[in-house]
């Protein structure tokens, strides 16, 4: 059953051509303002006029044919908007177009969003801040700049440091500012940090995963041509300088001299060169692991090398120009290149190791090999960054210990990382184990809010992380095949009879059941039970792509449903986003002008929330479906199945909040049923370990969600792509 990868033809992503300085249309066959709205308007009323009654889908065809038959009835709107965007020359008019298809994502209902990764309650000894900052990328994971105070930083000194952080982001001044700041209140620093983790990594291959779990581990292992800081500016790193061509389609980088590969010994290797950076794209194109669909339309002959029609890495765009010099050649102008080099798509990987481990390149390429061992284990890689793995024992602890060979070695903070595995079985560990300075940050629980009240340290210590741009949504499986993990059919097991099967396939189809479930979940609830009632709203999120991801540069026209509106410059993409839905008559707030000071958000508000038009969307579904045979009543309800890890008690009161919102507004006409993974593996590979749609053992799943690559709204967009392009598109149940 299992599918060969297809390439989507065109990743709308991709096709953004460049810089963006005159206003109107380009050519290059840039749709028109009308042309764009008229075809606004025909999706709007293809909403209704497909609204899923499942019988455009043909069950008994292959599993691809049956995956774009579902596509196209569930997001075929979306994607005849979204990939106009490709087309549009205009920076501010592109971002303009991408939050109407955005619109249209929401309205497919297929995913309701859920909450930002943060926003909630914790304590730290770590000063704010200090670790790289970014919103895209990985970079946000390296750790080597820290401030760690002995002890924990009191609340009020974090508050005075984060606005001298927002008054001096750019400078290059503040951590030097926070040094001093820190001794002056008294704190002693420490070059040690211990973090709490939930997942061990799955490889240590940065070129093969696309699973944070990987890359938050292991780009701590390697550095890459540039960093961000922790003012958020981009930063020299491998490569010490570069130049753009004039069209924007070349892209020069220097590379310092002297910096060394070493083993996990520390044992010197080789010294990094140009032609590591080629090793490390060529490595990523042959393992087709995930993130080489960044790649697709933006270097030259990318797509053409993992397709098949090119054979040769020296006809894509990457080349070694000396040993010092690499030369990336573009497919057209792409306004945020710069912002996607944090990324493992860019990495190098030092050639004569990799060979040394059985690794080969191009048609010879065989990660199952039995001579293949390379990213098995910390063991098996080569070492370039700031950190070597000394330890990583499964399910307990990972230590990344100083590289003495390091190039940047002097000017680190911190010596030596240590993560300490968490099951989730205690909901007051991580609290605990910060107090008796076992971890240096935290953050709390429900369980561990009540007793930092008792003891006065919530107020005395206790901050709010700010959200970030990492967005987690609920799925919706929409052609379930799996029953039971496809890892191990004796976990995860669904009770439901066959009957039950189809009618819920046939249910996710429907888009008026889908948004009855969305407007039935009462998300405040669900994320109070991580969060606390305090903070319950905080970090809910209304829209997939963050509504404050981006602005318009200039005013900008656009045909909203064949009515010319015009956003003047500085508009943040949700507020397009909204007037978009608000056109369509779809009953949802995603924006609000008023919130962050009167900056506007999308974030913390329940903008989705509404049991009259969740009871309103099932009686339509029920009336649709009826014409498939089905019957919906308090004795014939269909059947949802959504898996929790029962050892973590705060996802089990999430589910369990999940279930009493969704069952009561919707009249007992529905029954979640959760479906015990006992553990955090069990979850995980009921749908997040999951390679294809037909793998996903669920009908909703609130465990995965999406970090941006870089800075452009198609970093979300392009993960519902068709045809096996988009990486979400699979927790869908298709591709």
């Amino acid at each position: 059953m299992k599918s060969k990868r297809i390439l989507s033809l065109m990743l709308a992503c991709a096709m953004t051509f460049g810089l963006a300085a005159c206003g109107g249309n380009g050519n290059n066959g840039t749709t028109n303002s009308d042309s764009t709205g008229a075809a606004n308007e025909s999706a709007a009323a293809n909403t209704d006029e497909t609204a899923a009654t499942g019988g455009t889908v043909d069950d008994s065809a292959d599993y691809d044919t049956v995956s774009s038959q579902v596509y196209d009835l569930t997001l075929g709107d979306f994607y005849d908007i979204y990939k106009q965007t490709g087309n549009i020359e205009n920076i501010s008019e592109k971002f303009a177009m991408q939050a109407v298809s955005e619109a249209k994502l929401m309205e497919s209902a297929v995913i309701l969003p859920a909450t930002s990764g943060k926003g909630m309650y914790a304590m730290s000894r770590v000063a704010p801040y200090t670790y790289d900052y970014t919103l895209w990328g990985t970079d946000y994971s390296r750790y080597h700049q820290a401030l760690v105070a002995t002890d924990m930083i009191k609340a009020e000194d974090r508050a005075e440091m984060k606005a001298k952080w927002s008054e001096l982001k750019g400078t290059g001044e503040y951590e030097q500012w926070a040094k001093d700041y820190l001794k002056e209140k008294g704190y002693t620093l420490k070059d040690s940090l211990t973090l709490g983790y939930t997942s061990d990594p799955t490889t240590w291959d940065e070129f093969a995963t696309y699973l944070a779990s990987d890359s938050d581990a292991i780009v701590n292992t390697y550095d890459g041509l540039v960093e961000y800081d922790t003012e958020g500016t981009i930063q020299p790193a491998l490569a010490e300088s570069w130049e753009v061509s004039e069209d924007g389609l070349t892209y020069t980088f220097h590379l310092r001299k002297g910096v060394e590969w070493v083993d996990s010994q520390g044992r010197a290797i080789a010294e990094v060169k140009a032609d590591d950076f080629v090793a490390g794209m060529q490595h990523l194109l042959d393992c087709q692991a995930g993130q080489e669909y960044l790649l697709e339309g933006v270097i030259v002959n990318a797509s053409q090398y993992i397709n098949g029609e090119v054979t040769d890495i020296a006809d894509v765009g990457i080349k070694a120009v000396d040993d010092y010099t690499v030369e990336y050649t573009l497919e057209q102008p792409v306004t945020y290149f710069m912002t996607m080099l944090g990324y493992s798509d860019f990495a190098p990987l030092c050639r004569s190791y990799y060979t040394s481990q059985g690794g080969k390149f191009g048609a010879e390429f065989d990660a199952s090999a039995s001579d293949y061992t390379f990213g098995k284990d910390p063991n098996s890689i080569a070492y370039c960054g700031p950190y070597i793995v000394s330890n990583a024992t499964a399910s307990n602890t990972i230590v990344f210990k100083e590289n003495e060979s390091y190039w940047n070695k002097d000017n680190i903070n911190v010596k030596t990382i240590t993560w300490l595995f968490n099951d989730g079985s205690d909901a007051t560990k991580a609290y605990n184990d910060l107090k008796a300075g076992t971890l240096d940050s935290a953050n709390l629980t429900t369980a561990a809010i009540e007793l930092a009240k008792k003891s006065d340290e919530l107020d005395e210590y206790g901050f709010i992380t700010d959200t970030d741009a990492t967005t987690y949504t609920f799925f919706y499986n929409m052609n379930r095949a799996a029953f039971a993990n496809f890892n191990d059919d004796t976990k995860v097991v669904s009770s439901q009879t066959d009957e039950d099967k189809e009618r819920t396939k046939q249910a996710m189809r429907n888009v008026h059941f889908r948004r009855a479930l969305s407007f039935a979940v009462d998300r405040a609830t669900y994320n109070a039970q991580a969060v606390g009632e305090d903070l319950k709203y905080a970090s809910l999120r209304n829209t997939y792509t963050p509504a404050n991801f981006v602005q318009l540069e200039e005013d900008t026209t656009i045909s909203i449903n064949g009515t010319d509106t015009t956003f003047a410059a500085g508009t943040y993409y949700g507020e397009i986003v909204q007037a978009q839905l608000d056109a369509d008559n779809f009953p949802v707030k995603v924006w609000d002008k008023e919130a962050n000071d009167g900056i506007g958000s999308g974030d913390g508000f329940d903008g989705w929330y509404n049991p009259d038009n969740a009871v309103e969307e099932l009686n339509t579904a029920i009336e649709e479906l009826s014409a498939l045979g089905i019957t919906i009543d308090e004795d014939n309800p269909i059947q949802i199945d959504i898996p929790y890890p029962s050892i973590a008690e705060t996802f089990t009161n999430k589910v369990n909040a999940y279930k009493q919102s969704l069952e009561k507004v919707l009249g007992g006409k529905v029954q979640v049923n959760l479906i015990d993974g006992v553990d955090y593996n069990g979850w995980y590979y009921a749908g997040y370990y999951a390679t294809y749609g037909y793998e996903n053992n669920y009908d909703v799943y609130d465990l995965s969600g999406w970090s941006p690559d870089f800075g452009d709204p198609c970093t979300f967009l392009d993960t519902f792509l068709p045809d096996y392009a988009g990486y979400q598109t699979k927790s869908l149940g298709i591709y």
